[in-house]
C-alpha cells in the first residue's frame, strides 16, 4: 500500500481504450499506476511499454500481491465479477467497469462484499460528472422544478450500424445477455435516476436485434478502423456469425413515486454518436440535457425558456467544483472520467464525495438489465427488485 503523503498504488486490469483512459485519469489524479495486468502476457508487456508502466503482470496474483490501494477492472463484462471479487479479497479498493455483473446476484454479491470489507467501490457512471448535470440535480434539490410529470430521453449511437463491425460486446459469452441495453441504457437510467431522485419501480420493455448477423471476430469500440468498416456497409459480411443480443431497445416505466416514464436506445441510429438526451418535465419547468452538447442545458417554463450555459464560477456548489475550463471550452466524456476517478481516490483518503457511483449503484443497474430482458422475454410489465 501507499506510504503516507505519496500518490496511491494503482493497476489496471485489461488493456483496450478504455483502460488507456483510466490510466490517463489515476495520473491526472496524482496516482502511482505501477502495473497493468492482461490474458496475454505480450501484448501485456507492449501495452506495458505503450503506457510507460514498470510491471506488467503475468497473472492476477500477482499484481494483487504488489500491494495495490486501488485496481481499475477494464476487461471484458463477463469477467468484471471476477477481478473484482479477487480485489476485493486481496483488499484493495476497486473501480470497476460497467455492468458490475452479468447477472443480478453476483453484483449484489459483490456490493454486499465491499461494504462488509469497508472497502471503497465505485462504477464510471460518469455522466453524473457533467456540471451542468449536477446544476439540474441542485436545482430540483432546491424545489425549482415542482413535482414530476414525466420523464424520458433516449441513448442512441451508430457504431454498430453496419453489419461488417462487430465486438466482443455482441458475443453475450463476453459481453453478457443484453447489449445495447446493458451498454448504454443501464447510463441514462443511473443518471435520470440520480438527477431527478426517482427510481423506476415497474417498467415494460421490448428488445430488437436488426442485424440478425455480423462479422466474426472482435474488435475495438469506436475506433477510425470500425468506421471504416461501417462505411462499406454494401460489401460482403466476411465470416458473418449470427447475433443475439439486441441493437435497440425501448421501455416505459413508473417510478416507485408514481411518475411515468420512456426511454428508446439504439446501437444502430445512423448519424448518433453518443446522444445521451433527457427531458425532465415538472409541474414547474422542465429541464433536458444533451451529452453531445453538453455546454448548454436547456431550462422550459411556461413564460419563457432559457438556455442556461456552463461559465466557471456560476451556479451550484457542485457545478462549479466540477467546472475546469473556461466557458467555450468544451468539457467532455473525458473529463468526467478524470472527476469521477479524482472523486473515487478521494473517498479511498477519507473524504465522501458527492454523488461518488458506488457497487450499490452498480448492482442496482444488474437489476435494471434483468428486470428489461424479463420483460420483453414475457412481453408484460415487471416489477425492479
Amino acid at each position: 500500500m501507499s506510504a503516507a503523503g505519496t500518490g496511491l498504488r494503482v493497476a489496471i486490469v485489461g488493456g483496450g481504450m478504455i483502460g488507456a483512459f483510466h490510466c490517463r485519469a489515476a495520473r491526472l489524479a496524482g496516482a502511482q499506476v505501477v502495473g497493468v495486468f492482461g490474458r496475454d502476457p505480450g501484448a501485456t508487456r507492449a501495452l506495458a511499454a505503450k503506457w510507460s508502466v514498470d510491471q506488467a503482470y503475468e497473472t492476477l496474483d500477482q499484481a494483487l500481491a504488489a500491494g495495490l490501494d486501488v485496481v481499475h477492472v477494464c476487461t471484458p463484462n463477463a469477467s468484471h465479477a471476477g477481478y473484482a471479487r479477487a480485489a476485493l479479497e486481496a483488499g484493495s479498493n476497486v473501480v470497476c467497469e460497467k455492468p458490475l455483473g452479468v447477472a443480478p446476484a453476483e453484483a449484489a454479491g459483490l456490493a454486499e462484499l465491499a461494504r462488509q470489507a469497508g472497502l471503497v467501490a465505485t462504477v464510471p457512471y460518469v455522466y453524473r460528472y457533467h456540471p451542468l448535470v449536477r446544476e439540474i440535480r441542485a436545482r430540483r434539490l432546491a424545489g425549482q422544478f415542482g413535482p414530476w410529470h414525466l420523464l424520458h430521453g433516449s441513448y442512441l449511437q451508430d457504431w454498430l450500424l453496419s453489419p461488417a463491425v462487430s465486438n466482443w460486446r455482441v458475443d453475450p459469452a463476453l459481453g453478457g445477455a443484453s447489449r445495447a441495453f446493458a451498454d448504454i441504457g443501464s447510463h441514462w437510467c443511473d443518471l435520470v435516476e440520480w438527477v431527478s431522485g426517482e427510481r423506476i419501480a415497474s417498467l415494460v420493455a421490448d428488445v430488437a436485434i436488426a442485424l440478425p448477423e455480423r462479422a466474426g471476430g472482435g474488435g475495438q469500440t469506436f475506433t477510425a478502423e470500425a468506421t471504416a468498416a461501417g462505411t462499406g456497409a454494401a460489401s460482403p459480411v466476411p465470416d458473418a456469425v449470427p447475433v443475439t443480443t439486441e441493437d435497440a431497445a425501448t421501455m416505459l416505466f413508473r417510478t416507485a413515486g408514481g411518475v411515468p416514464g420512456a426511454l428508446t436506445v439504439s446501437q444502430v441510429s445512423a448519424g448518433r454518436k453518443n446522444r445521451l438526451w433527457f427531458e425532465l418535465d415538472g409541474a414547474d419547468g422542465s429541464a433536458v440535457f444533451d451529452q453531445e452538447n453538453p455546454e448548454t442545458v436547456w431550462l422550459g417554463g411556461l413564460a419563457e425558456c432559457r438556455l442556461l450555459v456552463r461559465e466557471p464560477g456560476v451556479g451550484a456548489a457542485e457545478t462549479r467544483r466540477l467546472t475546469t475550463t473556461p466557458g467555450g471550452h468544451v468539457q467532455g466524456w473525458g473529463a468526467c472520467l478524470e472527476a469521477f476517478v479524482a472523486d473515487t481516490y478521494a473517498a479511498v483518503r477519507g473524504s465522501a464525495p458527492e454523488g461518488l457511483p458506488t457497487f450499490d449503484d452498480g448492482a442496482r443497474s444488474v437489476a435494471l438489465v434483468q428486470a428489461v430482458l424479463d420483460s420483453a422475454q414475457a412481453r408484460a410489465w415487471v416489477t425492479v427488485p
